[in-house]
């Protein structure tokens, strides 16, 4: 009976026991919970305005709430009066180091002025003159059987025979020996009918001493013959085009300029042409006028250049480099081209101050040249600026919301389930 009644005294105590750090244990575990809790949730009061939560490991992602991250983890408040001055933000030394930031010194210098751009000769078409008939008539002869032949002035081009041509020489011989005063003036009358009908004085000439009834055209001037546009045998109409002669005395170069380059380029504007073909000549000459249309494929303006070719090495179609060189300038701040972050709707640089700190600026950039931009607004000269790791303090200059106070439109926090917002460059990798 004992034995029994202490067998169940023991089994009582040990269930007791049991009981007793069941609930300990439960109260401890709700203790911690509460504590973690209580270290999760942000802190609520205190005069600190959140901006908005993130997961550590993802920063550039923002949440309007908090809560789990998608990638599990619990997120933690951004508050609006942690991190830099406005503008401003600052990087460990340390990472700044190990980022390889290097930093270039604003500089006020006159830049190259100096501008190459593409170019095509073409030809001078103030030397263009075209033969045409003047009266109807047949093509008996043809001097200038193809095209592109070079003539010389006066060369003969074409025999023709017209009727009318003709009779009015006819009647210009007929009255060669006339001696009255009346007769002179019908002789002076005749000789201006002739020219009206398009015959030349040597045209004329060559028609009294020749054998048959044709009439001689000649050249002119000297040239080439760019365009025959009819045959032997073929009959013409008055006033259609026989063929087209152009010196190449002069050439013009059309050259392609940027419009952020033909802001500097002026007529007489001096210039230096090279081609491929010809190496180690150089052609000089200036600016003749700026054409008003722009090219709607390319945005580019073109510059006519005039060329003397006295021995016709430059021939119409050959590219040509065009090497402009506008007045020289003022000096301006510069700065190098690596320096600059454009994005979408501005153009920025990293200024690098003291103890680490560094601020996004944005500029206005103006033309470029030798490696360098201008700065036309955003920085005055004397300013250290990044040029190397300067994508990745700008990520994290956007997580500091910096550059948020750049621009005058906000990017709205997005629901925890959305995707990331845009507008980060990259994670800042610390």
């Amino acid at each position: 009976m004992k034995r029994a009644l202490m067998m169940f005294t023991t089994a009582l105590l040990a269930v007791v026991l049991l009981l007793i750090g069941y609930l300990g244990g439960r109260h401890h575990s709700l203790s911690s919970q509460s504590q973690n809790n209580t270290a999760a949730s942000p802190p609520e009061g205190g005069g600190k305005k959140v901006l908005y939560w993130y997961d550590t490991m993802v920063p550039q992602q923002h949440f309007d709430k908090p809560g789990l991250s998608p990638m599990g983890m619990q997120m933690v408040p951004k508050y609006a009066d942690e991190g830099a001055t406005k503008d401003v933000v600052r990087i460990d030394p340390a990472t700044v180091q190990n980022l390889g930031v290097r930093t270039a010194t604003v500089e006020r210098r006159v830049l190259a002025s100096a501008i190459q751009v593409p170019g095509t000769v073409t030809w001078d078409l103030r030397q263009a003159t075209t033969v045409s008939a003047r009266v109807d008539a047949v093509i008996a002869k043809l001097d200038v059987r193809a095209p592109y032949t070079t003539v010389a002035a006066g060369a003969p081009l074409a025999e023709l025979l017209a009727p009318q041509w003709n009779s009015a020489l006819a009647e210009y011989g007929a009255l060669q020996q006339a001696q009255s005063a009346d007769a002179k003036d019908l002789r002076a009358a005749s000789r201006e009918r002739l020219q009206v009908l398009g015959l030349t004085s040597t045209d004329i000439q060559s028609s009294r001493h020749g054998s048959g009834a044709a009439i001689t055209l000649h050249a002119p001037q000297a040239g080439i013959v760019t365009t025959l546009d009819v045959r032997e045998g073929q009959r013409v109409s008055a006033g259609q085009t026989l063929m087209t002669l152009n010196g190449l005395s002069t050439v013009w170069i059309e050259a392609a300029l940027p419009q952020a380059a033909a802001g500097a380029v002026r007529n007489g504007t001096p210039v230096t042409v090279t081609v491929d073909a010809l190496p180690g000549r150089a052609f000089h000459g200036t600016v003749e006028t700026l054409l008003p249309d722009i090219d709607p494929m390319t945005r580019t303006q073109r510059a006519r250049i005039v060329l003397a070719n006295p021995d016709g090495a430059l021939s119409p179609g050959m590219f040509a480099t065009v090497q402009l060189n506008p007045a020289q300038g003022e000096a301006v701040p510069v700065v190098p081209d690596d320096a600059l972050i454009a994005t979408g709707s501005q153009t920025r640089v990293i200024v690098a101050e003291k103890d680490g700190h560094f601020q996004a600026v944005a500029v206005h950039a103006g033309r470029s040249a030798g490696g360098y931009t201008e700065i036309r607004n955003g920085l005055a000269g004397g300013e250290k600026v990044v040029v190397s790791g300067q994508f990745l303090i700008d990520s994290e200059a956007s997580l500091s919301g910096a550059l948020e106070r750049l621009n005058s439109d906000v990017t709205r926090p997005t629901p925890a389930t959305s995707a990331p917002m845009s507008g980060m460059h990259m994670e800042d990798g610390q």
